[in-house]
């Protein structure tokens, strides 16, 4: 017997840097929002990971990714198969989003253990459309809206610890465009801008970032040229 999963890409519309914790982890107070742009889990008894990339390149998990991490959390063991739909640091939530999926599988609704395991694993858990506060532990739901993204996903990756850690080396820059994270995101990888610039060129707007990086987007339908079309979706639960 087997099940299906989807885990949807989040999007974080805003992001503010609110302090610094001493222990070094960043308090944000974030509004983020689920697409209809996911990665598909199929979910059989055994073990072990298998991760499908964007690429359609077959790939062997570890027990140390978020997916094996949220199933010591459940204490439940599965084969689980990722088809990924979402690429790894895109800022997106690809793998959190599948940490969740797995933890609403085995029937875990604890938002602080499942911040325990990475901080954007709370919001994942929920979904829709809510206000993400602390350390992304504290989740507040709020109204659903329909709304239209067009992304544009660069080649190029941005490691959230490292985006962070420019940040705090900036001495704690305010985004001018919604996203503390932009500037040190940009400082870090400066290739970022000719994406960004794309984008604009592309739609006439001010593209924002989204979380620490690198997918950049707007509002508004604008495919071609690479760009995805995606829309917000209210909280997934397991398909059947």
């Amino acid at each position: 017997m087997s099940t299906e999963l989807f885990a949807p890409a989040k999007l974080t519309l805003s992001l503010c840097i609110t302090g610094v914790r001493p222990d070094g982890f960043h308090e944000i107070d974030a509004e983020m929002v689920s697409l209809d742009l996911g990665d598909r889990l199929l979910v059989t008894e055994g073990d072990g990971l298998d991760i499908v990339g964007v690429d359609g390149g077959l790939h062997v998990g570890t027990d140390d990714n978020l997916v094996g991490r949220a199933l010591r959390l459940a204490d439940r063991t599965a084969h689980i198969r990722i088809e990924k739909a979402v690429a790894a640091g895109a800022g997106l939530g690809g793998g959190s989003s599948d940490a969740a999926a797995i933890l609403r599988w085995a029937g875990i609704d604890d938002l602080v253990a499942a911040a325990s395991i990475g901080a954007d694993v709370a919001y994942c858990l929920v979904g829709g459309r809510a206000r993400v506060t602390g350390m992304g532990e504290v989740v507040e739901t709020l109204a659903f809206e329909e709304r239209t993204f067009t992304l544009l996903t660069p080649s190029v990756a941005c490691p959230t610890p490292a985006v962070y850690r420019r940040w705090d080396d900036l001495d704690g820059p305010i985004g001018d465009h919604g996203n503390d994270l932009e500037p040190a995101a940009v400082d870090l990888v400066p290739e970022l801008v000719r994406w960004r610039d794309e984008l604009a060129d592309a739609t006439g707007q001010r593209p924002r970032l989204a979380g620490s990086g690198s997918t950049w987007f707007v509002e508004g339908e604008y495919p071609g040229g690479g760009r995805q079309v995606v829309r917000t979706v209210p909280p997934l639960v397991p398909l059947a």
